[in-house]
């Protein structure tokens, strides 16, 4: 069965005033991007798909997932990954403490060679028991992506997760994500400022009006 994210009738409001009004299907290995100004929705839009929205906001509509309306579905229960525009990386753990927080209970052998491969795929072989503290932006960027894929999320939530990086670094961490969403064949939503994000991202683009 193909995987999909199914976004039906939203209309998002912010006291009374509607901010957006979706009504889109992202199927697995796609990214639909979000462009608009800051107050324009865009992040309360993640919000509401993941089950945490202000109660500021208002919102109708349904989330459907791989065919299942999940509205009534508690946020930890819902299985969409999200990143952000900062790691969020506890600094108490390791590299491998922070991938292995996310994911599914099981073998603990298993766990720590499945973390060892996923690091050697992202150029971070034996890095595991290293801390966060100690990593660059972008190999801080990289363990994030790996805790989010490895907690086997069935949809993804992209957060303006390389805001923060420098050009190169941008361009060679967003390849990498567009690459592991499309390997994973996992539906994919990602609001950005980036007019090169969206070129990137090879999707469908949808730019939001201005803040109401």
């Amino acid at each position: 069965m193909q995987s999909s994210l199914q976004i039906k009738n939203c209309q998002l409001y912010r006291q009374n005033e509607l901010l957006l009004s979706l009504n889109e299907q992202v199927n697995g290995g796609e990214i639909l991007t979000i462009m608009g100004p800051s107050g324009s929705g865009k992040s309360s839009l993640l919000n509401w798909l993941t089950g945490t929205l202000p109660s500021s906001f208002k919102a109708n509509g349904e989330v459907w997932l791989n065919d299942q309306n999940i509205d009534n579905t508690p946020p930890h229960l819902r299985h969409i990954g999200v990143l952000y525009q900062d790691a969020l990386l506890f600094s108490h753990l390791t590299v491998a403490g922070n991938i292995a927080f996310a994911m599914p209970k099981g073998n603990k052998k298993q766990r720590l060679e499945k973390i060892e491969h996923a690091l050697e795929q992202v150029g971070l072989k034996d890095m595991g028991n290293r801390h966060p503290d100690n990593l660059s932006g972008g190999q801080q960027a990289r363990v994030a992506l790996l805790r989010m894929l490895l907690s086997e999320p069935k949809a993804i939530l992209l957060d303006e997760p390389f805001s923060k990086l420098d050009t190169q670094l941008r361009v060679d961490t967003r390849e990498l994500v567009f690459s592991q969403i499309r390997d994973h064949k996992l539906p994919a939503i990602m609001v950005t400022h980036d007019h090169s994000d969206a070129d990137a991202a090879n999707g469908k683009l949808i730019t939001l009006n201005s803040a109401l």
